[in-house]
């Protein structure tokens, strides 16, 4: 298409893929925006649902747990379910990442900008 122009054809495929590299990392980063991933603590007692992006988007509390003399007992739960959500979704997007990283023909453990 641009032959003959020498390194303007160059620039020309170099600023597609970086166009393509652009559109799929915001596709990418619609997907992390959706998925849902679930944390736990106490068995299951409490529940955070959040994005894979660390958007916390509920909370579950086992009624079980609701008595005044356990409030220190759930605030801990509830954290540790908290943090826990929040360490599946940076997994998921950490391997998000690396698939889109691969899929781009990056080199392994390129960080990619969310």
């Amino acid at each position: 298409m641009l032959k003959g122009l020498g390194g303007l054809g160059d620039m020309a495929k170099m600023m597609k893929a970086a166009q393509e590299m652009q559109a799929k990392l915001a596709e990418v980063q619609g997907e992390l925006g959706r998925l849902t991933v679930t944390g736990e603590a106490g068995a299951g007692v409490v529940k955070v649902h959040a994005t894979a992006k660390g958007e916390i988007t509920g909370i579950m509390i086992d009624p079980t747990l609701l008595h005044p003399d356990q409030k220190e007992v759930v605030e801990d739960l509830i954290l540790a379910a908290v943090r826990d959500a929040q360490a599946r979704g940076q997994a998921r997007m950490q391997d998000s990442m690396a698939r889109l990283a691969e899929e781009l023909g990056l080199p392994a453990g390129t960080n990619l900008p969310l």
